[in-house]
């Protein structure tokens, strides 16, 4: 789960990660009256998205005034902001948040991320933070420090060091800068965070270590340890066809192809796209309907495929281990039935009770395509999606 810059900030900051003072606005009117609050010289009006890439697009804007802020601040609440991050599509900024701005010394990169290779967490830090850290890590790869924090011993006076050595840090900014360091760890560790990422952390000019961009998000199975995190969650920046999947217990990924996927088991899933693409299609989406999934949640995976509009196929490639497939049979022929099907579906059935799964289907009298291997109902699924285009 994705949080806005300003919920990470705040979070951040119960841990002792120095922030600059912010204010959250919602309308133009209420960004000059949070500027006048702050009463700074100068404040930054920051458009609220769960994207990077945000200065780039015209998404952040220091003014030197109240009024200045509400007419930032109006030019982008309820516009389209497209970053390298949201897609061609783009995302509508619904918020803004209003900081005080700050006088930079040096801009750095400095985030957390859960390592799965290593079974623990990475801290990546570089001199070089800003807007295009990507491409620093792209073409100057020794600028990147990297660190490995085993959480069974936990964040270690010689792991600070490391990490102030390789930005140059010494002194009295050197103690900050582990202090620093030390709160993004325990916000990582203690809200159980998959990421956390500053960019740029700062020095400012009076000599003070501040994160002036935050992003954070987190382990979705652990959200039940931490209602006030999930309370943070703001659905608008989701894609919808994904929130309500999550509803029903179904993990969906919305991607831009024209044929749906229906499969049980992740690395399956990546598999059965892959497989599609090898045969010149283009999958829709990641759509895993779990090990116990039950008929209505085959249903209920059918009606969120479909309501993708640029969705001209389904392939259900089903191994029936833990998930019976003639429970995946009986789902896919209430569902064709109730909500009608009128797209080429193929269907591979494999696994626990797959004959008579099949009996289930080829009896339905359905306008259903089965498929005895994986490649075969590749194959079946892009020839028949491409046979509807050129119809």
């Amino acid at each position: 789960m994705n949080i806005h810059e300003y919920q990470a900030k705040e979070v951040l900051s119960k841990y002792g990660v120095p922030v600059p003072q912010g204010k959250i606005a919602f309308t133009a009117e209420e960004a000059e009256k949070k500027a006048q609050e702050l009463g700074a010289p100068v404040v930054v009006v920051k458009a609220q998205i769960h994207a990077g890439g945000r200065g780039k697009a015209g998404g952040v804007k220091v003014v030197k005034s109240p009024a200045e802020a509400k007419e930032k601040a109006a030019a982008m609440l309820g516009k389209v902001l497209v970053t390298p991050q949201t897609g061609p599509e783009g995302k509508v900024v619904q918020k803004v948040y209003i900081e005080v701005g700050s006088n930079i010394k040096k801009e750095y990169y400095l985030s957390a991320v859960l390592d799965r290779q290593t079974a623990g967490i990475t801290f990546i830090a570089s001199t070089e933070g800003g807007m295009d850290i990507e491409e620093v890590a792209h073409k100057s790869p020794e600028k990147i420090v990297t660190l490995h924090v085993d959480p069974t011993i936990g964040l270690q006076e010689f792991h600070k060091r490391k990490l102030s050595f390789g930005l140059g840090f010494s002194g009295e900014q050197a103690k900050k800068f582990a202090n620093f360091v030390k709160g993004v760890y325990e916000a990582f560790i203690k809200t159980d965070a998959a990421q956390v990422e500053i960019n740029p952390m700062i020095e400012t000019a009076e000599g003070d270590i501040l994160a002036l961009d935050a992003k954070m998000n987190f382990d979705d199975n652990a959200l039940y340890r931490h209602p006030e995190i999930a309370a943070l969650r703001d659905e608008s920046e989701e894609d919808p066809l994904e929130v309500e999947a999550g509803k029903h217990e179904l993990n969906y990924i919305k991607m831009t192809g024209n044929i749906g996927c229906m499969v049980n088991g992740a690395g399956l899933a990546m598999a059965t796209m892959d497989i599609i693409k090898l045969y010149g299609g283009d999958p829709a989406n990641f759509l895993d309907v779990g090990g116990g999934a039950t008929k209505e949640r085959v249903k209920e995976a059918f009606k969120i495929i479909l309501s993708d509009k640029n969705v001209e196929g389904i392939l259900v490639n089903i191994f029936g281990g833990i998930m019976r497939c003639d429970i995946i049979a009986d789902g896919i022929i209430n569902a064709a039935k109730d909500i009608g099907i009128e797209v080429p579906v193929v269907v591979r059935l494999e696994g626990t009770n797959s004959k008579q799964g099949r009996e289930m289907l080829d009896s339905s009298k359905l306008n259903l395509i089965s498929a005895t291997n994986l490649a075969d109902a590749a194959e079946k699924i892009v020839k028949a999606v491409k046979s509807k285009e050129a119809a």
